[in-house]
């Protein structure tokens, strides 16, 4: 396959490059809409804010064609701050618009969790939306950075879920051929690379 890895100054490029290749996915840095054309996925990762991380989409004319491939019903992978910006809106910057293409926004773990941000590997537990990516792992371990988390309007769409300190949030989300996860795929050893390579195989 011929995966576009969107490249707007905000992702974690090298790692999610590696795992994907080790897949065998032939993979281009994209930067230009315009490519977007010559791929058969496009994985969207990131790390950081969710208001830097828009104006940079904004400023190398990604917004739309981003939004225009999902609509169209392509295969796309969020990873991490890719997953947040497919919301409608974060706590972390109000007043800006992320993607709009999940109904839902994103909010931050609330003061009574001690430790932020949730670091580490924690444990996965696999809905009914999400086993055929997950398959055949089903409540494993995956490595999770991240202060802020989605909150999807359909709980539906939720492929699985994640407890830290209390707070139980979908940590990943399957509509389509739209997936996104808030944990890191390609940091999370075995099960990464299993749950990428089901992605790939699906699309």
């Amino acid at each position: 396959m011929n995966i576009g890895l969107i490249d707007y100054g905000r992702g974690n490029l090298h790692s999610v490059d590696k795992a994907l290749e080790l897949l065998g996915a032939n993979v281009e840095l994209v930067a230009d809409g315009d490519r977007f054309a010559a791929q058969d996925a496009l994985v969207l990762p990131g790390v950081g804010a969710f208001g830097d991380a828009m104006r940079n989409l904004a400023e190398r004319g990604l917004v739309e064609p981003i939004r225009a491939w999902v609509r169209a019903g392509k295969p796309f992978l969020g990873i991490c701050l890719g997953y947040q910006l497919l919301f409608d809106e974060s706590d972390e910057s109000p007043n800006v618009s992320g993607l709009g293409l999940v109904r839902g926004r994103v909010v931050k773990f609330p003061p009574a969790v001690g430790k932020i941000p949730h670091m580490g590997w924690n444990n996965v537990t696999v809905s009914d939306a999400g086993r055929a990516l997950f398959a055949p792992v089903s409540g494993e371990y995956f490595y999770h950075v991240h202060s802020y988390f989605p909150q999807p309007a359909d709980i539906s769409l939720a492929a699985c879920w994640t407890e830290y300190e209390g707070v139980r949030f979908a940590s990943g989300i399957v509509s389509g051929r739209l997936a996104a996860f808030q944990f890191h795929p390609e940091k999370s050893q075995a099960n990464g690379l299993r749950l990428l390579g089901n992605f790939l195989r699906a699309n």
